[in-house]
C-alpha cells in the first residue's frame, strides 16, 4: 500500500468471474430496471497471471482510513487526498541565515545599550525615576527604598530594550523556524535549552535585575535579614518560582507534555468533517435516508477489511442513482444486505484491477501524476503539492505532445487508462484506449473488451460502421476515416459517393457491404452498378435507384471519387484482416454503441506491419466514438477515449469534434509525437479546441512557439539594476576612491533600482524546448465549468 494512504500497488482480485456461457449483461449490474445489452465475452479465459506474492497483514487496505482522510476544496489539478494549503508568503519567507544574523545584531546592539546604561553615561536617564519618588531617598547614601525603587526602575527600562531589540531582530520568528517549525524531539528539546538560557540570563548573571525587583517586591526586608536558615530556604523558593515561571512559555510551546506522557496504544479516531461531527466510514448518507440497515452491513464489511476504494466508489455511485431516481431502492438495499461489499457489482465480476501502477483516489476521481516542482514559474502555494487528473479536466480533452517511448506511456497514458478502468469497475465512466502491439498499458484481464485487429487469435472483430443504422450516417463515418486526412479531397463529397453504393446495398441484401463488396461496388465501374440495380424493386426501391443512377453518371468524371475511395479501402481489405470486418454475423464485432455501459475497451492496432490500415482505423475509430457519445440516450457516464498515438486522427472535421465532446461528458486524451505529424492548418484550430495542454521534454523551438502563443502572457514584475560611476568633488574623496579602484580594480559605483510590471510570456519557445529537465512536463489544465490552472512545471516522478 502507498504512503498516500490511497489503495494502490498489487493486489488480488476480490469478484467474480464471467458466468459459464461466457456472456455478460451489459447495463445489469443495478438491478432488473437497467436496460440488459449483450457484450459478448471470450469463450475462453485469457491465460492466467502468475500468482501475486502473498501480503503480511500490516498491508492490508485499510478504506475505513481512506474514507476519513482529509480532502481540500482544491483548484484543478491539485491532489486533493491529504492536501495541505501552503502558507502564500512560504516562497517570500526570510532565510534561517537571515533571522540568525538579524537576531546576533539585535543582541549586541541590547549589550551596548545595556552597558551605557548601567554606567549612567547619560545625565538625564534618572531624571523620570527622581520625579516619582520622593527626593529625601536620594540625599546622601541611598538607603533600601531607593535601591528597590532603582531596581524596579532598570527592569523596566530592560523590559523595554528587550522588547525593542526582540522586534528588531525578529526573534519570535527566529523561534519558529529553529524551534517550532521541528519534529519532537527536536522541538522540545529546542525549547528546552531557549528555556534554559532565559533562566540562566534572568537567575545565573547579573546582566539584568529582574530577580532582584521581584524579590523585593514580594519578601519583606526583615524576611531576608533574620534568621539565615528562612531566608535560604525563601530565596531557594524564590528562584525556584521564577525558573518556573520562565520554563513554562518554553514547555507549552516545546510540547514537553506530549513528548514525555507514556505512549498509549493509538486510538482510530475519524477524521470527521468539523460542520457535522460524522464518521464517512459509517456511510451517513444511508442513515440519514433512513437506511441504517443497510449503513450497518457497509460499515461492517469496511471493519472487516473485506471492502476496498472500488466497492466504496461502486456503491457511492449506486446510491446517487437511487436518489436520481433511476435505482430503486429497494434493489439497493436487497443488494447490499445479501452481498455486501460485492452489491451493485460491475457485469464483468471484477472488483478491482489486477495490478496497479499509479496512485488512486476514486472518492474525487482523481489519478496522482507527480508534484509541482520548485520552480520559479511555479506559484509558492503550489510548489510541492500534488498533481492529479480527474474526469472534470479531461472533459475538456487533453493533448499531450512529446517523443513517443515508454516514459511518455507510463508516466501519462497508463495512469489515466487505469484511472478511467477503476472508475468504470465503479459504474461511472466507460473507456476506449487505442495503441499500437506491444504497447505496457496492463494486462489483457483489466478490459472487458480487447480487440486485435490482425490477429487471428482476437477474440473480437470491431464493427466497421460502429452500429448506426442510418446509411448516410455510416457512409459520413467511414468517409471520415478514408478521406479525412486528404487535403485535395472534400470528405463531404466521399460520404455522398459511398451513402450512393451503402443505401441501396443495405436495403437489397439488409446488411451494410463488407471491404470486399465494398471495394467491388467501387472499383467495379458500371457492372457493379447494373447488378446493384437489378436487385432493386423499381416500384418500392425508387429513391435507391436515383442513387444508384447519380452514381453511374458521375462515373469518369473529374468529380468521380471512386477510384480514391477504392484504393483507401484497399489498405484495410488485405488476407491479413480478412477475419476481420465482418458483416455477416460470423464474428464477434464489438461496436462503440456500448459506451452506454461502463465498458473497458482495448483496440490494438497493427502499426509496424500496416501503418497506413492502423491511421485508417485510428480515424474510423474517432469518428465512430465521436458519433456513439452523441447517441447515446444516457449521458450519465464519463466516455472517454484514449488514443496513445493520434496525429493520424487529427482532421479538420475531427477536431471541431473534440469542442462538442464536453457538452457530451466526453473527453479524448490525445498523445502525439510532434505537432508537426498534424497539418499545420490544424495546428491553431487544435491547441483552441482542448482544454489541457502537456508537453514532455524533447519538443522543439517552433512546438514551442505554438504552445506558448496558446498559453498567452501574465503580468509579472521586474528589477533593472543599473550601475552609474560616482565623481568626487572633494580632493580627500578622490583619493579613497583612487585607492578603492586600485585595491578592488573596480571603480566607484552606486545602484540604480527601477521596479516595473511587464507582460512576460508563461512559458516561452525556448524554455520549453530546452529548459524542462527530464522527468517533467509542463501542464495547463481547463475544467468543464471553465475553470483554469495556469501552465506549471510538474515532477512526474515525485
Amino acid at each position: 500500500m502507498g504512503t498516500e494512504g490511497t489503495y494502490d500497488s498489487q493486489r488480488e482480485q476480490g469478484g467474480h468471474g464471467a458466468d459459464g456461457a461466457g456472456a455478460q449483461w451489459i447495463g445489469q449490474a443495478y438491478g432488473a430496471e437497467a436496460e440488459r445489452t449483450r457484450v459478448p465475452r471470450p469463450a475462453s479465459p485469457p491465460p492466467p497471471m502468475p500468482p501475486l506474492p502473498p501480503r503480511a497483514p500490516a498491508a492490508v487496505f485499510d478504506v475505513r482510513h481512506w474514507l476519513r482522510a482529509h480532502r481540500a476544496d482544491a483548484e484543478p489539478g491539485l491532489w486533493r487526498y491529504g492536501h495541505r494549503a501552503r502558507a502564500a508568503d512560504a516562497a517570500d519567507e526570510v532565510p534561517t541565515r537571515a533571522l540568525v544574523v538579524g537576531a546576533l545584531i539585535s543582541i549586541v546592539c541590547g549589550v551596548f545599550a545595556w552597558a551605557v546604561w548601567r554606567t549612567d553615561y547619560i545625565a538625564v536617564q534618572r531624571l523620570p525615576l527622581k520625579l516619582f519618588t520622593p527626593s529625601d531617598w536620594w540625599r546622601g547614601e541611598p538607603g533600601q527604598p531607593a535601591r528597590t525603587a532603582s531596581a524596579v526602575y532598570n527592569s523596566l527600562f530592560a523590559a523595554l530594550l528587550i522588547y525593542f531589540c526582540g522586534r528588531l531582530g525578529n526573534w519570535p520568528a527566529l523561534y519558529r523556524r529553529v524551534v517550532l517549525d521541528r519534529q519532537q524531539p527536536g522541538r522540545a528539546l529546542g525549547a528546552a535549552l531557549t528555556g534554559l538560557l532565559a533562566v540562566w540570563i534572568v537567575l545565573g548573571t547579573s546582566l539584568l535585575p529582574f530577580f532582584y525587583a521581584i524579590l523585593h517586591a514580594l519578601v519583606p526586608v526583615s524576611v531576608l535579614r533574620g534568621d539565615p536558615q528562612a531566608a535560604a530556604v525563601v530565596g531557594v523558593a524564590i528562584y525556584a518560582l521564577i525558573a518556573a515561571a520562565l520554563l513554562w512559555p518554553f514547555a507549552r510551546t516545546g510540547g514537553w507534555l506530549d513528548f514525555f506522557r507514556k505512549p498509549a496504544a493509538p486510538l482510530a479516531r475519524p477524521e470527521t468533517e468539523p460542520e457535522t461531527g460524522e464518521d464517512p466510514a459509517g456511510w451517513p448518507h444511508l442513515r440519514a435516508a433512513g437506511q441504517p440497515g443497510a449503513a450497518d452491513r457497509l460499515a461492517a464489511e469496511a471493519a472487516g477489511r473485506g471492502m476496498n476504494d472500488v466497492d466504496c466508489a461502486r456503491i457511492g455511485h449506486a446510491w446517487s442513482r437511487v436518489e436520481a431516481g433511476a435505482l430503486s431502492a429497494g434493489v439497493f438495499v436487497d443488494g447490499v444486505m445479501k452481498q455486501g461489499a460485492a452489491a451493485c457489482l460491475h457485469p464483468s465480476g471484477d472488483r478491482d484491477l489486477p495490478i496497479r501502477a499509479a496512485t488512486h483516489d476514486l472518492l474525487t476521481a482523481q489519478v496522482r501524476m507527480g508534484t509541482y516542482a520548485e520552480h520559479p514559474r511555479n506559484p509558492s502555494a503550489r510548489r510541492g503539492a500534488g498533481a492529479a487528473l480527474d474526469p472534470t479536466v479531461l472533459g475538456t480533452s487533453l493533448l499531450a505532445v512529446g517523443p513517443h517511448g515508454p516514459d511518455r506511456t507510463r508516466r501519462l497514458v497508463r495512469p489515466v487508462v487505469e484511472s478511467l478502468s477503476l472508475q468504470a469497475l465503479a459504474g461511472r465512466a466507460a473507456v476506449v484506449v487505442v495503441s499500437a502491439e506491444g504497447t505496457e498499458l496492463g494486462p489483457e484481464s483489466s478490459y472487458d473488451v480487447v480487440v486485435k485487429i490482425g490477429d487471428a487469435g482476437s477474440m473480437y472483430d470491431l464493427d466497421l460502421y460502429g452500429g448506426v443504422t442510418d446509411p448516410d450516417e455510416a457512409a459520413m463515418l467511414l468517409s471520415e476515416a478514408f478521406t479525412g486526412d486528404l487535403p485535395d479531397v472534400d470528405s463531404r463529397r466521399a460520404a455522398v459517393t459511398l451513402g450512393q453504393l451503402i443505401g441501396p446495398f443495405n436495403v437489397v441484401h439488409g446488411r451494410y457491404p463488407s471491404l470486399p463488396e465494398l471495394r467491388e461496388l467501387l472499383d467495379g465501374g458500371r457492372q457493379a452498378l447494373d447488378r446493384l440495380r437489378e436487385d432493386l424493386d423499381p416500384e418500392e426501391h425508387r429513391s435507391y435507384l436515383r442513387e444508384v443512377d447519380a452514381r453511374e453518371r458521375q462515373l469518369g468524371t473529374s468529380a468521380d471519387l471512386s477510384g480514391v475511395l477504392a484504393d483507401r479501402v484497399a489498405f484495410l481489405d488485405r488476407p491479413a484482416f480478412s477475419a476481420f470486418f465482418d458483416t455477416r454475423g460470423r464474428s464477434r464485432p464489438f461496436s462503440l454503441r456500448a459506451l452506454e455501459h461502463p465498458v473497458r475497451v482495448r483496440i490494438v492496432l497493427p502499426e509496424r506491419s500496416h501503418p497506413e490500415a492502423s491511421r485508417i482505423l485510428t480515424r474510423l475509430i474517432f469518428a465512430q466514438f465521436v458519433s456513439s457519445v452523441g447517441a447515446r440516450r444516457d449521458a450519465s457516464l464519463f466516455a472517454a477515449l484514449v488514443l496513445d498515438d493520434a496525429a493520424s486522427a487529427m482532421t479538420t472535421d475531427s477536431v471541431r469534434a473534440v469542442q462538442r465532446l464536453r457538452q457530451l461528458n466526453a473527453g479524448a486524451v490525445l498523445a502525439v509525437r510532434s505537432l508537426d505529424d498534424v497539418g499545420p492548418h490544424l495546428h491553431a484550430a487544435l491547441l483552441g479546441a482542448v482544454g489541457c495542454l502537456m508537453t514532455f521534454p524533447g519538443i522543439t523551438t517552433w512546438e514551442g512557439k505554438r504552445f506558448a502563443e496558446a498559453w498567452g502572457k501574465e503580468w509579472v514584475e521586474t528589477r533593472e539594476v543599473a550601475q552609474h560611476t560616482v565623481f568626487a568633488d572633494q580632493p580627500f574623496t578622490r583619493a579613497l576612491h583612487a585607492l578603492r579602484k586600485l585595491v578592488t580594480g573596480k571603480a566607484v559605483t552606486t545602484d540604480a533600482v527601477t521596479v516595473r510590471q511587464v507582460e512576460r510570456e508563461r512559458w516561452s519557445a525556448s524554455e520549453l524546448a530546452y529548459e524542462v529537465p527530464a522527468g517533467h512536463a509542463v501542464l495547463s489544465l481547463t475544467t468543464v465549468q471553465g475553470e483554469h490552472a495556469p501552465p506549471l512545471l510538474v515532477h512526474l516522478d515525485g
